[in-house]
């Protein structure tokens, strides 16, 4: 795949009245350009914020892409936070893995953990003051597999539906991960391990209601996936699946989790279906001083796109927690 060095900076304009945020639009201000990682792959990356109040690192989930957050991103920028976020190799922005530029793989979770060490080392070294980390759902995951294998941790950690188990039911574990492997052994590792159709509204219906219960902000998300299609993604390959059944196993029998200090808030979700609450109990129920907020029916897996009765409930804690402990 070809590769285009970009740097984009959005700029201000004192004249421009203040509007609100147009989730289709990029945040003025911000820095988008590619960070290199030590093996020489471009890593799309976006900076926004002054950083008076401190700097936060966000890890997006499993085929998101930057766009997806940006309504998060201007509001921590906002409260003074100088904020990084980037695409995972192999999805948004960041190229892909195999032939198929709709499949999301990935060979080892391993180069998504050093790739993230990676970054975030030369993050921690662009500026001083309190430091965040929020993980969302694999990359949640990510956060705390790094934290437990011996990753710096920062002042603060928050994990937002994280990928902590998979939601097979009515599946059992068991035969989920037998599967997966059986499908490697078959020399399908990188194929697509299920199809998503969207082209109708009923279909892109059932995929939002598994994310969100907000159809605005999910409308969004397609938006940015239509008008920009070299950052869409579909479904995991089957070696992401057995990686994901594999880590999250691996992550919850070590005991890394339970040496873990830094400060740490977990939102979860009751009915998610795309990871698995129970699981997310479990492991924080392992980590001393994990704070663990559910909620109920009224959130999806996408708790920071939720509607704004769950949304900013979602901020409120977050921030209060920002507040108290990275300082």
């Amino acid at each position: 795949m070809t590769y285009q060095s970009v740097t984009m900076t959005i700029m201000d304009s004192p004249d421009l009245p203040h509007l609100p945020f147009d989730r289709r639009a990029w945040p003025m201000g911000g820095l988008l350009d590619y960070w290199t990682a030590p093996d020489g792959w471009p890593i799309r990356r976006y900076r926004l914020g002054s950083g008076e109040r401190g700097r936060m690192l966000i890890l997006n989930g499993r085929g998101d892409m930057i766009e997806k957050y940006l309504e998060v991103i201007q509001h921590w920028a906002g409260r003074g936070w100088a904020v990084t976020s980037f695409d995972w190799r192999g999805q948004g922005g960041s190229g892909r893995l195999t032939p198929d530029p709709m499949c999301g793989h990935i060979d080892d979770f391993a180069h998504w953990i050093a790739d993230f060490k990676a970054l975030a080392a030369d993050w921690r070294a662009e500026g001083s003051g309190p430091t965040a980390m929020l993980g969302h759902s694999m990359g949640g995951h990510m956060l705390l597999r790094a934290l437990a294998e011996g990753a710096m941790p920062p002042d603060a950690a928050i994990a937002v539906a994280p990928m902590l188990g998979l939601h097979t039911a009515p599946m059992p574990r068991w035969l989920a991960v037998a599967i997966a492997h059986a499908m490697l052994a078959l020399g399908k590792g990188e194929h697509q391990a299920w199809t998503q159709k969207e082209g109708s509204e009923r279909q892109r219906r059932m995929r939002q209601k598994r994310l969100t219960h907000d159809p605005e902000r999910y409308a969004d998300e397609i938006w940015w996936r239509d008008h920009s299609r070299d950052i869409a993604l579909g479904p995991p390959s089957w070696n992401w699946v057995a990686q994901a059944l594999d880590s999250t196993r691996t992550l919850a029998e070590g005991d890394g989790l339970a040496r873990l200090t830094v400060p740490l808030l977990i939102l979860a979700a009751e009915t998610d279906r795309l990871v698995s609450t129970p699981a997310i109990r479990a492991v924080a129920a392992r980590i001393a001083g994990a704070r663990l907020h559910v909620y109920g029916a009224e959130a999806a897996h996408e708790i920071l796109r939720e509607l704004d009765l769950v949304r900013l409930d979602a901020l409120a804690r977050i921030d209060a927690f920002l507040d108290e402990v990275a300082r």
